[in-house]
């Protein structure tokens, strides 16, 4: 199996990132990026999806930090996937905190699309704007290629539904990039094709 890592850069005037990525990692992450709701759920992506990642980013203010880190974590899981082959491709996980229950289906199929039905209630998340979970994922999905839904079955605590969420998402993307034995060198699609 090919190396599945890559390295991404971006610097604009607006923010100055640097991003490692190795999707078949033990978990572990460095992620600096200023904001720590941001880091802290970050960090669930990278534990529960058993990727290595490291971040260091900083940015003029959190609507532009969150888009570009998203921006350059979609490039990275693209770049790294390579051609797809031999990728389970699907994968769909549900993970519950406390009052929460947060749910995530995608596919790596080379479309970035979403739907995402993620209501918060705008209570306690250390100063970071709730919105910027749903721009996050928008970002991503759109430059990793994948289809993403996202939904909380339950919850009234935005930090739970928020961590649960990245957890889900983790467990979920760890499950789609894993490569099948059985079909090893093989693309997981009738067309032969998934775009890049």
């Amino acid at each position: 199996m090919a190396n599945r890592t890559s390295v991404i850069k971006r610097q604009t005037k607006e923010t100055d990132i640097s991003l490692e990525l190795n999707i078949d990692g033990t978990g572990k992450w460095e992620i600096t990026t200023g904001i720590k709701m941001f880091d802290h759920l970050l960090s669930q992506l990278a534990q529960h999806g058993v990727f290595d990642i490291k971040i260091s980013a900083a940015g003029s203010d959190q609507h532009h930090l969150a888009e570009d880190v998203a921006i350059c974590l979609g490039k990275a899981f693209s770049e790294a996937l390579g051609d797809k082959r031999g990728i389970v491709r699907m994968a769909d996980a549900s993970v519950p905190m406390d009052d929460a229950l947060a749910m995530v289906a995608l596919d790596i199929s080379g479309r970035g699309y979403t739907v995402l039905e993620l209501p918060f209630r705008e209570n306690d998340m250390l100063g970071f704007p709730t919105d910027l979970i749903r721009h996050f994922l928008e970002s991503f999905a759109i430059e990793a290629r994948f289809n993403l839904h996202a939904k909380f079955a339950c919850g009234t605590n935005d930090h739970h539904k928020a961590e649960a969420l990245f957890k889900a998402l983790g467990r979920a993307l760890d499950t789609a990039t894993k490569i099948d034995p059985r079909i090893s060198g093989e693309l997981p699609s009738t067309k032969d094709l998934l775009e890049r």
